[in-house]
Order: C-alpha cells, then sequence, then structure tokens
C-alpha cells in the first residue's frame, strides 16, 4: 500500500529531498488519488498511520521524523489544506491544537477512492437542516473554525436555491455573518426543538479568532439593534405570558415563513412548554356537582365538542356577532373550578394555555402590558397551528379581573388599568375560547361581568356529593363511613383530596388501619385548623 510504504520510508528521515526521491513513486500515487501535493501526501500519510489516535499531534510527527518541531510547522499551509478538504479535521479546544481523520475519510482510502465530502446540492429541507446539525456540532467541538463553518454553510445555501427555506432566508437579505447567526436560530429551533435560546446558546459559534464578532453580536441582541430583531425573526422568549429579556425565539411569523416544508406544528407539539398543558397529559378525574352547576357544566362542554363550537362560531360570525367563547368559573376554594377546565380540555381533545397571573405584572414600567399583549398574540398563534381550537385559562384571576381604580395616581394603579383595558379589547375581538377562574366574584369589575358569555358558580357540595367524592377518594370506606364523614363535615372536594392524601401517606408509613373512621376523624380535624367545618349538633 502507498502510504504504508510512505510511513515507512519517512521514519527518521527530517523529510529531506533523499526521502522525496526515494518515496517519489508512491506519493505521486498518493497526490493522483487524493490530488496532493507530494507534502501533503506525506502529511496525509503521517495521519493515517495515527488515525486510531483521535488526538494527534505535530509533536508526534516531529518525534517520528527525527526532526524539529518547526521544521513541521514549515508545512502548516498544506496541514491547513488538508483541514479544508476535511481529510482531517482539527481540534482547537482551550488552545490545544490537535488533529483526526474522519471514520469517512480512512473508509474511502481503505477502498483506494478519493474522498469529496458529502454533496450538499439538491437537498430537501429536513436534509439540509440535518447538515446544519453536523456542521454546528462540528463547530461546537472545535473542529471546524468559524470561517470553516461559515463558508460551508454558505455554500449550502447557493446549492439549494430550490427550497422555500432558502429563498425566504435569503429574502431577509442579511450580512454573511447576520446569515450564518440567524441560522443557528433556525437550526436550535428546529433540531433541538429549542424556542428559548440564551447567550450561552449561541456563544460557541465564535472562535477567538472571532470573538470581537461575538461581542458585536450580543451587544446588538442587547440593545435591540440587531437586524435579526429588526427583520422580526426573532424576538424576547415568553414563558407563561411573561416576557424574558435573556432568552430569544423565532419568531410566530417567521417559523410560518421559514419551515412550511417541515412539520412544524409537530414540532411545537413535541416541545414542553410550561405554560402548556396537553390534552392527552390530563389525568381523567370524576367530579362531583350540585344539579344546577351539573347541568351549566355540561352545557358548556357540548359547546366545546369540536363539531358543535365550529357550528356555533360560524352562525355568530355570520350574524355579525361576537364568535369567541368566554366563561367564568367562580365559587369558594377548593370546588372543582379549576379541574372543570382540565376534565373540559380532555373531554373535548383541547390543550390549554394557561397564564401565568403573578408573572405577568412586571416591575419594569411598561413590561406587564408587554407581557398581556405576548399572552393574546401566542394564544393567536396557537389557535393558528392547532388543528383544534386550545383554551386560554386565567387560573386565579382575581387580580386582573377586580374593580378598575376611578382615580389612578400611582404608576403601579395606572398599570393595573392598562393591563384590564388590554384584557377586555382582547375579549371583544376574541376568536377562541377563553376561561377565568376566580375565588372572588364579588370584586369583580362590572365591564369584565359583561363580557364573559357563560357564567358558572361553583358552590361547596351536598351531603350526597361528599358522599360521592369520599368513596371516589378512598373505595375502601363503607357506605356508612361515607355517609358518617359527609355529614359531619361540610368540606369541599378540594379539602377531602387533601385529607384522602394524608391518609394514604399514613398508611404507607405505618401500615393499614382498621380504624378508618377513627383515624379519617383525625385528619378532618386537622384540616380546619382556621375554620370549623364540623357540622354542628343541636337547635340551630
Amino acid at each position: 500500500m502507498a502510504i504504508e510504504q510512505i510511513v515507512k520510508l519517512s521514519k527518521g528521515s527530517e523529510l529531506s529531498e533523499a526521502f522525496f526521491d526515494k518515496a517519489k513513486v508512491y506519493t505521486n500515487y498518493v497526490s493522483e488519488k487524493l490530488h496532493l501535493t507530494r507534502e501533503q501526501s506525506v502529511l496525509m500519510a503521517l495521519f493515517v498511520d495515527n488515525s486510531s489516535n483521535v488526538y494527534i499531534r505535530i509533536c508526534d510527527f516531529a518525534s517520528f521524523l527525527h526532526c524539529r518541531t518547526a521544521r513541521i510547522i514549515r508545512y502548516m499551509h498544506d496541514i491547513d489544506i488538508l483541514e479544508k478538504r476535511e481529510l482531517i479535521l482539527c481540534s482547537r479546544q482551550d488552545k490545544n491544537i490537535s488533529y483526526r481523520v474522519p471514520t469517512e475519510v480512512i473508509e474511502a482510502i481503505e477502498e483506494d477512492n478519493n474522498f469529496e465530502p458529502n454533496d450538499l446540492s439538491n437537498l430537501t429541507c429536513a436534509q439540509l437542516f440535518q447538515e446544519l446539525d453536523e456542521i454546528f456540532q462540528l463547530r461546537n467541538d472545535d473542529e471546524f473554525t468559524y470561517e470553516h463553518a461559515m463558508n460551508k454553510v454558505l455554500n449550502m445555501l447557493e446549492n439549494n436555491k430550490q427550497l422555500i427555506f432558502v429563498k425566504k432566508i435569503l429574502d431577509y437579505e442579511f450580512t454573511d455573518h447576520e446569515l450564518i447567526f440567524a441560522l443557528v436560530f433556525c437550526h436550535l429551533f428546529v433540531n433541538n426543538e429549542d424556542n428559548c435560546i440564551g447567550f450561552n446558546d449561541l456563544d460557541f459559534l465564535y472562535d477567538d479568532k472571532h470573538k470581537y464578532l461575538w461581542t458585536t453580536m450580543k451587544y446588538n441582541l442587547e440593545s435591540e439593534q440587531s437586524a435579526l430583531q429588526k427583520k422580526k425573526l426573532i424576538e424576547y422568549s415568553n414563558r407563561g405570558g411573561v416576557i424574558n429579556k435573556d432568552f430569544y425565539r423565532v419568531t410566530p411569523d417567521a417559523k410560518s415563513a421559514l419551515f412550511s416544508e417541515l412539520n412544524i406544528v409537530s414540532i411545537n407539539a413535541r416541545q414542553e412548554c410550561n405554560d402548556i398543558i396537553k390534552t392527552e397529559n390530563i389525568i381523567v378525574k370524576n367530579l362531583f356537582y350540585d344539579e344546577d352547576t351539573e347541568k351549566q357544566v355540561t352545557e358548556f362542554r357540548e359547546l366545546l365538542e369540536d363539531r358543535r363550537y365550529r357550528e356555533i362560531r360560524k352562525r355568530l360570525k355570520t350574524l355579525g356577532l361576537r364568535y369567541g367563547f368566554t366563561c367564568l368559573f367562580y365559587g369558594d376554594p377548593g370546588t372543582g373550578k379549576t379541574e372543570t377546565v382540565l376534565q373540559l380540555a380532555h373531554q373535548t381533545g383541547r390543550d390549554i394555555m394557561q397564564v401565568d397571573i403573578s408573572g405577568i405584572k412586571s416591575a419594569y414600567v411598561g413590561e406587564s402590558e408587554k407581557n398581556i399583549k405576548s399572552v393574546f398574540n401566542n394564544y393567536r398563534q396557537m389557535v393558528k397551528e392547532r388543528p383544534m381550537t386550545p383554551i386560554l385559562l386565567f387560573n386565579e384571576a382575581d387580580a386582573i379581573i377586580g374593580r378598575r381604580q376611578e382615580i389612578a395616581d400611582r404608576a403601579a394603579e395606572k398599570m393595573e388599568n392598562t393591563i384590564q383595558n388590554i384584557i377586555l379589547q382582547e375579549m371583544e375581538t376574541l376568536d377562541g375560547i377563553l376561561i377565568a377562574t376566580t375565588n372572588l366574584a364579588q370584586s369583580m369589575d362590572k365591564a369584565f361581568e359583561r363580557r364573559f358569555l357563560y357564567k358558572i358558580k361553583f358552590i361547596k357540595p351536598t351531603v350526597e356529593a361528599r358522599i360521592a367524592i369520599w368513596h371516589e377518594m378512598i373505595p375502601s370506606l363503607s357506605e356508612n363511613e361515607t355517609r358518617t364523614l359527609a355529614t359531619l363535615y361540610n368540606f369541599s372536594g378540594g379539602e377531602i383530596e387533601n385529607i384522602a392524601r394524608h391518609y394514604t401517606i399514613n398508611n404507607v408509613l405505618h401500615g393499614e388501619n382498621i380504624n378508618n373512621l377513627d383515624i379519617l376523624i383525625k385528619h378532618c380535624d386537622g384540616e380546619q385548623i382556621k375554620k370549623d367545618c364540623r357540622r354542628k349538633i343541636g337547635f340551630a
């Protein structure tokens, strides 16, 4: 084998002219086969001979050749050519330079073939993103320089202009450096399912030679002067309705424009966000209501059945009436308001976008208003992307639907009023399903009361309902035991669930107890620390 002969002859040769004369027939063969110069052929032979080592150093060659490292440094230009041809990969981590030979290069040489990098033309959009993933991984491992990665990506775009993604990303008319930066955001979103991107996710792109470029890009982002922001490719990230200026995401409009060739809906569906409750993840529970509440909840569930929902929405729209569905669940804590939303969503196959009310109110002037607007913008995008309209849930909404301040002098009061006005306006034009829950309906602003189409009151369960709840929570109880507990204690469903949990924990820690009722009564008495819920015996 020519490479083997070159290595054999080069040992201790100091790469003298006498060596090149002796090895001429072999270097000519390798040069012709791999399209290299004679010096590059010798260096490639040495790399192949050391290919079992993933940390090949230049000083290793010097020792083998019996020459100073400076002698090998004279050939660094040739080594750079090998790297650009991707016959070898160079790692520059922690400024320690080492090399390795890719497996595909070894396989090509073993088959006596020339190695050429993968043809990056005529790719599908999915294949293009696979290639981006590999290129950026090699850059992350410091095996591609920034320039090499950028040139390879730009060449790939040039050879795939038939793709909608390529056409659209080029339409932004970014500079080359801005374009490669934008592609990192796209890559992280598509390949890593990451739409909450921080600076630590981006700095891998820049090697030591281009740190100044990273400093500039970072400064432009922080000062909102980045071309990616100005051209609305990216925006601040948003979780639970709260804008987070430490993280960025691809904008909904950019997603729609760029990723039409990919199943981006399924990508979004795989993303687990704190403010999205997937219908398939909701645990099924049986709920018990009084007769009137049962009737209203059943009617609302029928409305949310997709066929009926679409039919009624279309009819209202045709008549020029508001066609968004807004519902208020109000009543005492623990009466099943939130759980009812979850069960309705599960029964009708709808996801829930749950809003973090406390997170919306930012300490920074103007941010709260942006946060609440982002909530509705995000919801509108969800409605577009999902086959079934999701539910927008304002849970424990007391803080935002209370009475507005008539005289708002302080900044906080003005902010509260502004948030409420935005929500009221959005409710007027809502195309979707909004549910709010509150424990304090009596303090609700009249303007909100008018805008809720459905208002369902949840009251503490009747004795019969409490019997059913006790049996549901602790099936081992006898009929007499459940009736005794239901009669003695006027608990809500949430309070009964707390007791059931205490009871279960106690059984795990101390074993099953035959005196169920005695143990449960102790737990019931412990549940009513602040208020006496036990039924009074005697005349009222």
